[in-house]
């Protein structure tokens, strides 16, 4: 697996992920779910330099010109419910393509006792896509890999990529194991230090789907 990290470059991104880090501006309910959908933005933007593209003519109201278009059937996988302002992004950069959706949680509890339960699948048909699978957070790593094995009842994908805000190492690894070779690629807005007895991102930024839609119960 490649792992691309965004934040080895600055930009603007950096901006975004301050703000969704912060205490203060996480009180804005609205501004966080704004900023994962902008760092959704960024990502499918730079994720779209790697797609397959084709030239085709497209016709102007004074001639001809010769474009070059991305040729993959998109397919944005999310896990729900805290990726949902990140698929957001995706789908405002990637706007022709499919969405699906699955349902994982987590039981709470320490790093080794960790349990991940899935619950709900739907999807298009994804064999022969590109499937963007996008979670805010990469902790341990058994939330991506239970929602990307539940999508293989769909079919198998042509590419497979995985988006995320903060990753942590342990995640990383699981990944790696999981998908050995450089046909998938990690993509992330930042990589922290670790994950603490409760599998949670050290210094990471707090628990994104409570933060996005209020605590559950």
């Amino acid at each position: 697996m490649k792992v691309i990290n965004l934040e080895a470059t600055n930009s603007v991104l950096n901006t975004y992920m301050a703000e969704l880090r912060d205490k203060q501006f996480q009180q804005n309910r609205t501004l966080f779910r704004r900023n994962l959908t902008r760092i959704g933005q960024v990502m499918a933007y730079e994720l779209s330099r790697t797609l397959d593209y084709s030239s085709v003519n497209v016709t102007t109201p004074l001639g001809t010109r010769k474009m070059s278009l991305p040729t993959d059937h998109i397919v944005i996988g999310t896990v729900l419910r805290a990726g949902l302002a990140f698929h957001e992004g995706f789908l405002h950069v990637f706007d022709k393509g499919d969405s699906a959706f699955v349902a994982a949680y987590r039981e709470e509890g320490n790093v080794e006792r960790m349990k991940i339960h899935l619950e709900y699948m739907a999807s298009p048909h994804l064999t022969g896509s590109t499937l963007l699978l996008v979670d805010p957070m990469l902790a341990t790593g058994g939330s991506m890999e239970l929602a990307y094995k539940a999508f293989l009842r769909a079919g198998e994908p042509k590419k497979l990529h995985l988006c995320v805000t903060i990753a942590a190492p342990e995640g990383i690894d699981h990944l790696h194991r999981v998908f050995p070779d450089d046909s998938v690629t990690l993509w992330t807005a930042a990589i922290d230090e670790r994950l603490n007895e409760n599998a949670y991102i050290v210094p990471g930024l707090g628990d994104a789907g409570d933060l996005s839609f209020g605590e559950k119960m």
